[in-house]
């Protein structure tokens, strides 16, 4: 399990640009057969409500700790996401080709932060890389599904939830 290096953990730069004021949540390691995939950490604004996490800005960032192309990074996201709901094919296509567009091959080390942003005429994912940005998918239902991979009831990882939104086991 996952455990912060000190209270005060270091806020990436992209996180203190696009969410000042943001403080760590929770993280968590995230393990699949044995074998370590990502830590990750919410970073949220003070007051972050898990239970109304679609209604708040916050960012979810991964650290990879093995290498994924981007066309295995979209199509698990896809299968994670359809546990909310049916997806219809054409819609599921779209998805899937845009998170192609935006995310990298990652190796062990790299970085992508996620910002869901739920305000403003259409809600959106913005993702960087390492820092830096790589892109947006502005789709209501996408991002709210995307990010539901990690904080939603229905998540296939109901103990990383729990570490990420900082709730006792």
């Amino acid at each position: 399990m996952w455990a912060p290096r000190s209270h005060a953990e270091p806020v990436p730069a992209e996180v203190q640009t696009n969410l000042p004021g943001a403080v760590l949540v929770g993280g968590t390691r995230l393990r699949v057969w044995g074998f370590a995939v990502y830590d990750s950490r919410l970073w949220a604004a003070p007051g972050f409500q898990t239970v109304d996490y679609g209604r708040q800005p916050f960012a979810l960032e991964l650290r990879y700790l093995r290498d994924f192309s981007r066309a295995d990074i979209a199509e698990r996201s896809l299968q994670e996401m359809q546990r909310s709901g049916a997806i219809p094919q054409a819609m599921a296509q779209r998805w899937q080709d845009a998170l192609r567009a935006v995310l990298p091959d990652v190796k062990a080390g790299d970085r992508i932060t996620g910002f869901y942003q739920p305000t403003g005429a259409i809600a959106a994912a913005r993702f960087f890389f390492n820092g830096q940005p790589a892109g947006e998918i502005r789709d209501a239902d996408f991002a709210a599904r995307f990010f539901g991979i990690w904080l939603s009831p229905q998540t296939s990882e109901p103990a990383m939830r729990q570490a990420l939104i900082g709730a006792a086991p």
